[in-house]
C-alpha cells in the first residue's frame, strides 16, 4: 500500500452545483479510488457525483506567487461582476 498513488477527492453535494475536495486517499488505481472514496467520504448519502483525481496530475499555483499572477486580471474591471444586476427570477448565480 506504501506505493499506491495519492488521490484528491470532490464531492457534488445533493443541493450544490459543483464538486467540493473532501480529502485525499490512497488507492491502487482510479477505480478503487472511486469505491474507497466513497466508502469514506459518503457515508452519509451526502453526495451525487464524486471525482477523484491523482495528486500528481494537479497543478497549482503558490500561494507566494498570487500577485504576479492574479495583478494582470485586476486591471480589467470589466470582468468583475460588479457593473451587472442579475434579476431575481435567475436562480444558482
Amino acid at each position: 500500500m506504501n506505493n499506491w498513488p495519492l488521490w484528491e477527492v470532490f464531492i457534488r453535494s445533493k443541493n450544490g452545483l459543483s464538486h467540493k475536495h473532501v480529502g485525499s486517499l490512497h488507492a491502487a488505481d482510479a477505480a478503487m479510488a472511486l469505491e474507497n472514496a466513497r466508502d469514506v467520504y459518503t457515508r452519509r448519502s451526502e453526495g451525487i457525483s464524486i471525482w477523484v483525481v491523482e495528486s500528481e496530475h494537479i497543478t497549482a499555483s503558490s500561494p507566494s506567487e498570487s500577485e504576479e499572477l492574479f495583478d494582470p486580471a485586476n486591471d480589467k474591471v470589466y470582468r468583475h461582476p460588479t457593473f451587472y444586476e442579475v434579476p431575481d427570477n435567475i436562480k444558482h448565480m
